[in-house]
């Protein structure tokens, strides 16, 4: 849920404006056998075309990215929990997404890493499609045992190996489940953007980001447009195919507004991040930590990195949310993280104990 101040696209504004005034064709010519048509009746003036720039910030279908998407429901419950999927081979690599995103913040990249990796997007409790009992319950426990009961009703007591990958709180997500140490298949671990020192440090700040935010749209198109322009995200495509699913409309109010209220959700925040770094490096995975800028790397992980327990990368020239602003970047460095730690469908692999069980 951590958030960037970023500034406004000004080439993306610019260009926009650009599209809005261009000129638009000329009126076709009265007909010939009307003399006494006038240019300024009803008949004579040609349908206006749709805006351009609702084109621009118009939804994108995430079938062009994922393969197919799936309602998990937990036994025993009437929980349903919505996943996208991706990919036939390979690990599986299973996303979280940060407070008040979805599942498809990982289209993008989804399909790339999927040529080479199956992919599973979650979209979590009270967030995209999922319901729940108690969709305002996003509790640190309450979030993990939601990703422990989804792989497990997916894949039973036979799962692939998994590489856990989680964006912001879905980060912290993905550090507790790997950290509980209850599934052996677990085999990976990818936290983007979050550290504790820093996320600690803003939340004395975040209810007064929330509140900042543009509230209400009166369309899809508009919410895309200041998801760019004003809010936490620069990569125009992804913002059409996330976005969406991150709204609901307000009969009452007649406009688009947020479906997760993050503001209500406060008594969690703290729960989500203390302590963090330390889980982290006690997870007995490779580890690989992606981050938007050095500034956010505490203390406790400055010295593990120095120690070489976890890989880390700088993802320049992005905001927070990593996996929309650099999709194909993002991808290149989840599937070099699972080559360069030989981890195939069923775990890690070693070629010459495979070579010798194979003769």
């Amino acid at each position: 849920m951590e958030s960037s101040n970023l500034s406004t696209l000004r080439e993306e504004a610019a260009a926009a404006e650009d599209e809005e005034l261009s000129p638009l064709p000329p009126p076709p010519p009265p007909p010939s056998d009307s003399a006494s048509a006038s240019a300024f009746s009803p008949d004579s003036i040609p349908p206006r075309p749709a805006s351009r720039l609702l084109q621009k910030y118009a939804p994108l279908d995430w079938s062009r990215f994922f393969d197919k998407e799936e309602d998990i429901t937990i036994p025993g419950s009437n929980d349903v929990f919505h996943v996208y999927m991706a990919g036939s081979d390979g690990p599986v690599v299973f996303c979280l997404h940060g407070g008040g995103y979805s599942g498809l913040s990982f289209a993008l990249s989804a399909s790339k890493i999927k040529e080479k990796a199956r992919v599973v997007a979650m979209d979590l409790r009270g967030h995209g499609k999922s319901s729940t009992e108690n969709d305002s319950d996003l509790s640190i426990e309450t979030l993990c045992n939601d990703v422990l009961a989804v792989l497990k009703t997916m894949y039973g007591d036979s799962p692939p190996a998994i590489i856990l990958v989680g964006h912001s709180m879905g980060g912290s997500v993905a550090v507790h489940v790997a950290a509980r140490k209850v599934m052996p298949n677990i085999t990976g671990l990818v936290v983007v953007d979050v550290v504790e020192g820093t996320a600690m440090a803003s939340l004395i700040h975040m209810q007064k980001i929330l509140s900042s935010r543009m509230q209400h749209f009166p369309s899809i198109e508009k919410a895309v447009e200041w998801s760019v322009k004003g809010g936490p995200l620069r990569n125009v495509e992804s913002a059409r195919l996330s976005v969406p699913s991150t709204l609901k409309y307000d009969e009452s109010k007649k406009c688009y507004t947020y479906r997760t209220p993050l503001e209500e959700s406060e008594r969690y925040w703290k729960g989500w991040y203390e302590g963090l770094s330390d889980k982290f490096l006690s997870c007995p995975v490779p580890k690989l930590l992606l981050l938007a800028g050095t500034d956010r790397l505490d203390r406790a992980l400055t010295i593990g990195q120095m120690q070489g327990k976890f890989q880390m990368v700088v993802v320049r020239h992005t905001g927070h949310a990593i996996q929309e602003d650099a999709p194909e970047e993002f991808a290149s460095y989840i599937l070099n993280f699972i080559g360069r730690n030989r981890i195939g469908p069923h775990g890690v692999e070693i070629p010459g104990l495979l070579r010798r069980s194979q003769q």
